[in-house]
Formats: structure tokens, sequence, C-alpha cells
């Protein structure tokens, strides 16, 4: 086989190789392109997302981690160049989305077709895969879980992030005014997507944002876990939501996979059941994770339009070719931009 075969028929690819840091635990190999199985599809990647679920698996915090050596990358958008058999719905040359949790970071994923979205032509490929998990997590806890309507009030914890200015903005469209927690640097950012910045870092949150809201807010969407759930409960309002949609893996030593979620599913329970007995004056707290389904598909077309009519803006933080997935990944730990993070094969 020449060279030039040889290239045409690889697989770039990047592979976690363990624990660590990400500039030694990601590493750039290149294998054999994948063929697709029955009722698999072969996507060739345009645009692949970064994100703390990549972050957790590193340092083996996530939850039903993959076992190492694994490739990474929770989401991608791309177009389909081959497909197995009983693949009826997609054809060759369709773009999709696709959200396998781990496998996007590579030039070709095989994929079951089962779970795919279609993307629009037109859309850029970086913007389409901010939307992909970031914007229909946001699209569910705002209108599912929430359901807030013009004149509510909410908090969105980490609102200059990937989830946090989608939900901010959709939030914001849709009347609700929101308090949105950032470091002082990116303030700015946050005013500009239309919600009233405050300090995470403020020693009292929860009297802070009762100074701004004495009634409490109808909604808190907590990506922090812990304690932080705590504070967000006492900031809610008879009837309000609080929504937990991650955690933080701060503090906890590498391997300890599911500690950092058993707080955020322990306080779920208890208020569950306090609820139940009509202890809780309405509040509740509820816990949300994404995954394919005719739901997924709706929210996805539904952001996309909303996309076409300039309602909302994915913030692309940075596109980084693809073998620059540990800088990536780094700048997503150092916290100094706003968006999401993309990687482009």
């Amino acid at each position: 086989m020449t060279a030039d075969a040889a290239h045409r028929t690889a697989n770039a690819r990047i592979m976690m190789t363990g624990s660590g840091a990400p500039e030694t635990r990601l590493v750039s190999c290149r294998d054999p392109r994948p063929v697709p199985g029955r009722g698999k599809v072969v996507v060739q990647v345009e645009a692949a997302g970064v994100s703390y679920a990549e972050v957790q698996m590193l340092r083996r915090l996530h939850p039903f981690p993959p076992r190492f050596p694994f490739v990474p990358g929770y989401d991608l958008v791309g177009r389909i160049v081959a497909a197995g058999s009983d693949v009826t719905r997609w054809r060759v040359g369709d773009r999709v989305a696709a959200m396998p949790r781990h496998g996007a970071w590579q030039e070709y994923v095989e994929t079951s077709a089962k779970t795919l979205a279609a993307v629009p032509e037109h859309l850029d490929a970086a913007v389409a895969v901010a939307l992909v998990t970031n914007g229909v997590t946001s699209h569910e806890m705002l209108h599912r879980l929430a359901a807030l309507g013009p004149g509510d009030t909410a908090l969105v914890h980490g609102a200059s992030g990937g989830v946090g200015t989608l939900l901010t903005q959709l939030a914001v469209h849709h009347g609700v005014r929101v308090l949105g927690t950032a470091s002082p640097a990116k303030h700015d950012a946050v005013r500009a997507l239309g919600a009233e910045p405050l300090d995470y870092r403020t020693p009292d949150l929860p009297s802070a944002v009762r100074e701004l809201v004495p009634g409490g807010v109808q909604a808190v969407f907590d990506h922090i876990g812990g304690r932080g759930l705590d504070a967000g409960w006492a900031m809610l309002a008879d009837g309000g939501t609080l929504v937990s949609f991650d955690s933080s893996v701060a503090g906890y030593r590498p391997g300890q996979w599911f500690r950092p979620h058993v707080p955020a599913l322990r306080r779920t329970a208890v208020r569950w059941a306090a609820r139940t007995f009509k202890l809780t004056s309405g509040r509740r707290q509820c816990m949300y994770y994404v995954k394919p389904g005719a739901g997924f598909d709706a929210a996805l077309a539904a952001l996309f339009r909303l996309v076409d009519e300039g309602v909302l803006s994915p913030r692309i933080a940075a596109r980084h070719p693809l073998d620059d997935a540990a800088g990536a990944v780094r700048a997503l730990l150092d916290g100094t931009t706003v968006g999401k993070h993309v990687l482009i094969p």
C-alpha cells in the first residue's frame, strides 16, 4: 500500500491512556478507519465537543467511566461516509449529530444509527456541536424541568460556561430574569448575555440573592453539587425548582469515581420524600442527565431554529486542531475563557 493510500484509510484519534495531566495522558495516534457493523454508521467528524466530562474521566471521577485506554469525546457533528446493514433512516452523505459519551475525538467514528439527529447543511459545525449536549441540556432544564416563563427569575451557576451561556440566552429570550454566577473577570460577558452577574465566591450567596429577589427565585440551575445544593435550596421561592445537572470533582482523589455525585443523589432523595409529605412549601429538587431519544431530537431541532432566527448565539471559546486536545482540556481547566471549546479534526 502506498503512503497516500495508507493515509486515506487511516483514522487519527486521541487516546486517554490513564489518569493524570492532559499533556501526558492524551496521546495522538493513527489506526485503521472503522467499518460499520449492523445498525451502525461511520461518521466523518467535522467538530467534536470538549467538556467537563472529559476532565472527570481524566481524573477517574466520572460515573461509570470506560476503561483506559479509550477515545474520549462526548459529542460530535459530522457526515455519514458508510452505513452498515439494517440502517434504513440514514444515507451516506447525511449530516448528523451524535452523542456517544466517549469516542468522538477522532476523524472517523462508528456509532449507532438509532441515536443520530439531523443537522442543517448551512450550520457551522462548531456552533452545531455546541448545541448537542450543552444546548439540549439547557433547553430541557428550562422548559421541561423548571417550566419557566415571562416574569420568573432564575439563578444560573456558571453562566459563562458551555451550558450556562446557552441556558442564560434561552431564559432571557423567554422573558426570565437571570442572575448568573461567574468570576468577576467574566461579569461583562455575563451582562452581554442579558443576565445580572454575581461572584460565585460571595460568602453568603443566598443572602445576596435574597437582597435582589426577596421572595426567592423560581429556579436554580446547579452544576456544583454537594453543599452548593443547600445554598441553592435556600434561594428558592415557594414552589421553586432546584435542578442539579453535574457535580464538582474538586477535592476528590482520583479514582473516587462515584463519590462526587452521591451528595446530589442523597439530597434529591431526601427532598423528594419531604415534598411528598408537603414539607417543602412546594419546592422540589431534581437531577438532569441528557440522553438520546425523541425529546432530544425535538429540543435539538428547536435550538437549530433559534440559531437561524438570531435568538441563540453559541459562544465558541476556541477551535482546536484534534492533536491539540490536551491544550483544549487545559484551557477548560484554567477557566479563563467563555463558552465551548471545540476540536476540529
